[in-house]
């Protein structure tokens, strides 16, 4: 079953030729006639390059740096900021021991586990 269209779109559509290939000042005078939206929509544009990507002499690498940037600045608090790198922090220990009870038997890592449980309380670690 075919979807519905409103009538701005069937507009719109009415206004463009799907088999011609329009240049780009054209496409962009087009886009901005046929716009029906109340906010600034998107469009999509493809560029064929006519280029083999697995020459390394045609191979394509690049950035745009935006107009406007990216959006709004990140800001990261303080405190976030700590408690993160505790966390990786914690994490990277925890990987360490691990390592290291690999080489001890069932007993030794009973007694390793009684001192860092120790540890924990006697210092108010929370987890």
């Amino acid at each position: 079953m075919a979807k519905k269209r409103g009538k701005k779109y069937q507009d719109a559509l009415k206004k463009v030729d799907s088999k011609k290939e329009y240049a780009v000042k054209d496409a962009v005078q087009l886009v901005k006639d046929i716009a029906y939206a109340n906010f600034d929509s998107t469009i999509e544009v493809a560029f064929n390059l006519n280029v083999d990507t697995k020459q390394a002499d045609q191979q394509l690498r690049g950035a745009v740096v935006l107009p406007n940037g990216t959006g709004k600045d990140q800001t990261v608090d303080e405190e976030e900021s700590n408690e993160a790198s505790a966390k990786v922090t914690r994490e990277v220990h925890i990987k360490e021991i691990n390592s290291m009870l690999k080489d001890f038997d069932d007993e030794e890592v009973e007694k390793i586990h009684e001192v860092l449980s120790e540890l924990h309380e006697k210092y108010e670690i929370s987890e």
